[in-house]
């Protein structure tokens, strides 16, 4: 594991280098999520997420990308101070930054994926929509934990809300906060967020060359709904998706290493990344 600091498009950018003792060939840049305003290269999300790859033989380039402001209400509810910040389209373009540096890096041999958890997700989700839209790099994959990709969401079938009536400290990610959330890192109403910064917004023929995807969701989540309606688009594009939900999880089960849900979920990801390496997919 190793730190590098890249000329960014905003600045200096960091970012976290973990090299597999055995590299079979495929990398990931990954984004740990936090809100868009909190979370580091340290917390498990980030660190152990990317260790584990390293450890299935997937070389890993962690981005701590640049925060938005964090809030007022945020600030009294954790009993820490408020914070500033950035706002879109900054960490999008840090992502989608170390992702074309982490391509020419010659650090493996590649194909290289693209993923993060919650926030990260979406910031993930965000840099490969408008690499899909240029001429390239080209993410192989896009790996998503529990993303948010609206910021204006459907409300849950009946099913997952009695589930989340079951569990209320689970049910923290309803319309008002997520819609708070995104506020806080656009800066401004949501209705001025482009696809890159809401990306369940993208009509299907802005997704047409969106990369093969891996979406694994938390079942005690109402940021659940995003993803599965992201789901929907993608498959309505003609994308490749592979998307489930991991029993018995809250929001956010990737910080948590304990859980035999989180090991679970990354040897999930960990197959179909491996499997974008020709070397690597099973012979028929």
């Amino acid at each position: 594991m190793n730190e590098q600091v890249l000329d960014g498009p905003h600045g200096p950018l960091r970012v976290r280098v973990y090299t597999p003792t055995s590299p079979v060939g495929p990398g990931l840049v990954w984004v740990h999520g936090g809100g868009f305003a909190a979370g580091e290269i340290d917390m498990p999300e980030a660190d152990w997420v990317a260790q584990s790859f390293a450890e299935r033989g997937i070389a890993v380039v962690s981005v701590d990308y640049a925060l938005a402001p964090f809030p007022r209400t945020w600030a009294a509810a954790a009993g820490a101070p408020e914070r500033e910040g950035v706002h879109y389209p900054v960490a999008s373009e840090e992502v989608e930054a170390a992702f074309r540096w982490a391509v020419d890096s010659g650090l493996t041999e590649g194909p290289w994926s693209i993923g993060g958890a919650s926030a990260g997700g979406n910031l993930a989700t965000g840099a490969a929509l408008r690499l899909s839209h240029g001429p390239g790099p080209f993410p192989a994959l896009a790996v998503l934990a529990y993303p948010t990709l609206h910021a204006v969401q459907a409300a849950p079938d009946a099913a997952l809300r009695a589930t989340l009536d079951a569990d209320p400290d689970a049910d923290v990610f309803g319309p008002d906060p997520v819609r708070g959330m995104y506020e806080n890192y656009l800066g401004g109403p949501v209705d001025g967020g482009d696809v890159y910064a809401v990306p369940g917004t993208a009509s299907p023929a802005q997704l047409s060359h969106f990369p093969a995807t891996i979406m694994i969701n938390g079942e005690v989540d109402e940021l659940r709904v995003s993803g599965e309606a992201f789901g929907a688009l993608l498959r309505d594009a003609g994308v490749e998706i592979d998307i489930s939900t991991e029993p018995g999880t809250r929001h956010g089960h990737l910080n948590q290493p304990e859980l035999a849900a989180a090991t679970a979920s990354i040897d999930r990801f960990a197959a179909r990344i491996l499997a974008t390496s020709p070397q690597n997919r099973e012979q028929p």
